[in-house]
């Protein structure tokens, strides 16, 4: 099982929840970053209010942390309709499924997080409800079982998962409207956590909120996660004022760099270059080297190193690149069997 991370931008504990959500915009105009997907989202949403239809079903896909439950609830507030909110792994059966469809009323928003872990039996039973708003119960078991068609309110279904991939062509073709959802500028960050830290009545310098938006890895979840920290080490070791120092001393002892990069972050890097001689390596063995299982490297930890251009993925393997190498101030050597590519950084 992988270690709990604060630059992760998985979902953290029920107090952490009830924090995010206290932070949560309510409407598009709300809505800081992601300024093409809003437009979208605006026109489709105002669109369907004219004809006084539900709004097409959504597909949002993306990392963790970029605020897709977020959108399905700025969405139905704006569609002054209801959200229900359930996730792939807990619809196991169909009669779980035909359950929540029952009670939606019309123009409702039927929210499904990881929908890509929706079992096959489940999506079975989804396709005829969000196509034709009509779903098969079967009643009674063995040569008695029948089966009768029930009418549902039309709603709309949002649909989100961190891996497009995984999803079933049928149901990625069932969803009007799919759109990615982009990890955010340093700017955006910034202007949220101004934003937050208003609502929230800190003292703080704007330097301060500059700091965090820049090691917060592009995903506002991030943000506020590391916004609570900082606060709290102000609490403690300052005078509840969120200076530059202090939210770097606070960074610092949660061992968070100026990339936003963690232990975890630093010791692949280190391993693939002190280790591997920066590569290419494979990722099992890098995985057997660091101790960690392969799940936790692909998913968790290397994503992010992809992405701001520390590491690149050959055919061969994984290769450190020189951006990497002066991150850790280690000497750079060029391979030879390899041009190295300039330096991609994650915005």
């Amino acid at each position: 099982m992988a270690r709990e991370r604060i630059v992760s931008g998985e979902s953290g504990p029920e107090e952490e929840k009830r924090f995010n959500y206290a932070l949560r915009p309510q409407s598009f105009s709300e809505f800081i970053g992601q300024q093409t997907l809003i437009r979208r989202l605006q026109i489709a949403v105002d669109a369907a209010k004219g004809r006084g239809e539900p709004v097409e079903h959504i597909l949002l896909h993306g990392p963790p942390g970029l605020g897709k439950t977020t959108l399905a609830h700025v969405i139905a507030k704006e569609m002054n309709a209801q959200v229900h909110v359930t996730n792939g792994p807990a619809l196991t059966r169909g009669a779980d499924l035909v359950g929540i469809l029952g009670n939606l009323g019309r123009g409702d928003i039927l929210f499904i997080d990881e929908i890509h872990r929706l079992p096959a039996v489940v999506e079975e039973y989804l396709y005829p409800a969000i196509e034709d708003f009509k779903v098969e119960v079967t009643l009674e078991k063995g040569m008695h079982a029948r089966a009768i068609s029930m009418d549902l309110a039309p709603f709309t279904l949002i649909g989100a998962t961190t891996r497009i991939g995984l999803l079933s062509g049928p149901m990625r073709s069932r969803f009007g409207i799919a759109n990615h959802i982009e990890f955010y500028s340093p700017e955006s960050l910034h202007e949220i956590l101004r934003q937050n830290a208003r609502l929230l009545k800190l003292q703080h310098q704007d330097g301060a909120l500059q700091e965090l938006a820049r090691r917060s890895r592009g995903t506002p979840r991030i943000a506020n996660r590391l916004l609570r920290r900082v606060r709290d080490y102000a609490a403690v070791e300052g005078t509840s004022h969120m200076t530059v120092a202090i939210t770097q001393a606070a960074l610092k002892l949660e061992g968070i760099d100026d990339r936003g990069l963690d232990e975890q972050d630093r010791a692949f890097l280190r391993t693939l270059i002190q280790v591997y001689d920066g590569g290419p390596a494979g990722v099992e063995a890098l995985a057997a080297s660091l101790g960690e299982e392969l799940d936790t490297l692909v998913d968790v930890i290397e994503p992010y190193l992809l992405q701001s251009g520390l590491v690149l993925r050959t055919r061969q393997g994984r290769r450190a690149t020189k951006a990497a190498y002066d991150h850790l101030k280690i000497d750079w050597h060029p391979p030879k069997d390899s041009p190295e590519p300039p330096d991609q950084s994650l915005f």
